[in-house]
């Protein structure tokens, strides 16, 4: 595979990302974490969910509650947003240090279209990487709003992106970080722009390509 460093395009604005992390946090992960112990959230084709009670939905443009109950995230901060849902917004500052750039009262400014386009790159990253055969299925994980696992001491996984890289990627990152090269091509290990690799085919070869590399086979 020849290496490309991911940040090259122009990626989605900032503010659809920081949206989507600001609300899967307070007003998805936060809840969930208060009514059932968890802040694991879980991503598909529908969007990002909850795992446990309170059954919550974000879509590229409102949260779904159970029943069918819909809010669109449009004139919304994430506590407003949870209000609307009959909930209580949480922050998970005591649960990890890094939080969302944008706080509970911050006004949301999330396109809808550019919002789905974040959700199907993290969408094909799970899908992807249910074909790893780790112990656990992925999980989208609030902290950082990237979907991940963990294998054989190696984080495998997908963000929407971030400060460094402004696009939704694939990385590899090796518990022990390897020498940088021509696949390892960040300090935390390998990545590669979701635009670039294509589809669940093509983001499973990367990390399988990671896999072969760190076990000393051929790439």
């Amino acid at each position: 595979m020849t290496s490309t460093r991911p940040g090259t395009r122009p990626g989605t604005r900032p503010g659809t990302r920081l949206g989507l992390h600001a609300v899967a946090t307070y007003v998805l992960a936060g809840p969930q974490y208060a009514a059932s112990g968890t802040i694991r959230l879980r991503v598909d084709d529908a969007g990002v969910s909850t795992v446990a009670d309170p059954a919550l939905l974000l879509t590229g443009a409102a949260v779904v509650a159970a029943g069918g109950a819909e809010t669109g995230l449009a004139g919304h901060t994430s506590r407003t947003l949870a209000e609307s849902l009959r909930l209580s917004p949480r922050s998970l500052a005591d649960v990890y240090p890094d939080q969302p750039d944008l706080g509970l009262d911050d006004p949301l400014d999330v396109d809808p279209a550019q919002a789905w386009e974040l959700i199907a790159a993290l969408a094909t990253g799970a899908s992807a990487l249910s074909g790893l055969g780790a112990a656990e299925p992925p999980v989208l994980w609030p902290e950082h709003f990237d979907v991940g696992v963990s294998l054989d001491e190696v984080n495998y996984g997908v963000s929407p992106g971030d400060g460094g890289v402004p696009e939704p990627y694939a990385y590899v990152g090796p518990w022990t970080r390897p020498e940088q090269d021509d696949f390892w091509n960040q300090p935390f290990g390998a990545a590669r722009a979701m635009a670039d690799l294509g589809g669940v085919d093509e983001v499973l070869a990367f990390f399988r390509e990671g896999q072969a590399r760190l076990a000393g086979q051929p790439g």
